[in-house]
């Protein structure tokens, strides 16, 4: 063999601004344990425990059947499936939303990422609602832009304020950047809320609003209410949402925003560069998914996460030092758990949510996910979307774990 010499290949600045998705790498952390033979259970992913409803199912099946969807589809979606999501919009969200609005992307993850590009330049800052999901700021660092973080506290929810928000407001501000409801909180913000949030930013015409919107239908304190409703920032306003979480098609990979008109086309530009079009057959399931019959299977979901909520809390309520808010949507719940850091096993320190987090996995063989990645470094996101009697053993586990501590 010849000798080896230093290479002159290198990779592009922007590779070492982004770190690796917190929620992929437990994931792969967690398969690797399994591969050894020890039973996981994996409260780690965003993902729901329920199959797809089968007239979803049908319908991707029919398309194939059909065979008339094999061809590249238009860049931004199925003008069908486009106008489908903008008449939901109309009616369950009362926005104004045209088919032209819509851009359909690989996910609502895509969905952020084309918005992230077509807004942002080198110097720009998108204020982010903290706790965020894990990648809103390396999406931010992809496009050149700084994320300016904004924190709430347990104690209010984990919600930021108006007051928070104008404080953080620079002339560099190009965007803000929330979930509701949130991943990784289960945070759901009032129509009050959101109307001060409104009136800050309407003050300033040179910022948008990008509201992820994907836990929509697992909210649990009513109606859901989408900031760009309010007329004073309508022109500027982005909604994010997608298939993944209401109608468990996570694999499905099919997201979409509304969007102001050129923002929409300045996505399906960028978009038509990187992907093209997305699946088809993906895209057939989800015209089906909007305009078949739904039946009660998103109300049927929504009930299971709520009794699995309740299930939840009270069993970490039990632990001692362990903080727990009630979150009003999606299936998470994230406790603080920060009375344990400093304490050790084996010599070993737990000293943030990273440490903790590896120690559930390593010795109570349960996966989630630290709260440094969601800029909480007290907390750990804890997924409900598994069964009960999971939940159950889970928590037990977990307590027993953290009583060796000392």
């Amino acid at each position: 063999m010849g000798t080896q010499t230093e290479s002159k290949l290198t990779l592009s600045n922007r590779f070492d601004n982004i770190t690796e998705s917190a929620t992929l790498v437990m994931a792969v952390k967690a398969r690797e344990l399994q591969a050894k033979g020890i039973n996981v259970i994996k409260l780690n992913l965003g993902e729901p425990d329920f199959p797809t409803p089968q007239y979803i199912q049908d319908a991707a099946k029919a398309a194939i059947d059909e065979g008339k969807y094999f061809s590249y589809p238009p860049v931004p979606g199925y003008p069908e499936l486009r106008e489908a999501i903008a008449e939901k919009f109309q009616k369950e969200n009362g926005l104004d939303f045209k088919a032209e609005n819509i851009v359909v992307s690989a996910g609502a993850k895509h969905s952020v990422a084309n918005v992230m590009l077509s807004i942002l330049n080198p110097g720009d800052e998108v204020i982010v609602f903290s706790p965020y999901w894990v990648s809103y700021t390396d999406q931010i660092h992809l496009a050149g832009g700084t994320p300016v973080i904004l924190s709430g506290s347990i104690e209010n929810d984990f919600k930021v304020t108006a007051e928070e928000l104008r404080a953080a407001i620079t002339p560099n501000t190009k965007a803000v950047l929330f979930s509701s409801p949130c991943n990784p909180t289960g945070t759901v913000f009032t129509k009050e809320e959101l109307k001060e949030i409104a009136d800050e930013v309407a003050k300033h015409d040179d910022i948008y609003i990008v509201s992820d919107e994907i836990y929509e239908y697992i909210n649990f304190g009513g109606e859901h209410v989408s900031i760009a409703q309010f007329e004073n920032v309508k022109d500027r306003t982005v909604v994010v949402n997608g298939f993944s979480k209401g109608f468990a098609m996570t694999g499905w990979r099919i997201g979409y925003i509304g969007a102001p008109l050129h923002l929409a086309k300045a996505c399906t530009k960028i978009q038509g560069q990187v992907t093209s079009g997305i699946n088809t057959i993906t895209q057939r399931a989800c015209i089906a998914a909007l305009k078949g019959d739904r039946g009660n299977v998103i109300e049927e979901m929504k009930s299971a996460y709520l009794r699995r909520r309740g299930l939840l809390k009270g069993l970490l309520d039990e632990i001692e030092g362990v903080k727990t808010n009630l979150p009003q949507g999606a299936f998470y719940i994230f406790p603080d758990f920060s009375a344990y850091f400093g304490k050790s096993f084996n010599g070993e320190v737990i000293k943030d949510s990273n440490d903790l987090a590896m120690f559930f996995l390593n010795e109570a063989h349960v996966s989630t996910v630290a709260g440094a990645a969601f800029g909480s470094p007290n907390c750990i996101r804890i997924s409900y979307a598994a069964a009960d009697e999971e939940l159950v053993e889970a928590v037990k586990k977990i307590k027993e774990a953290l009583s060796k501590l000392v």
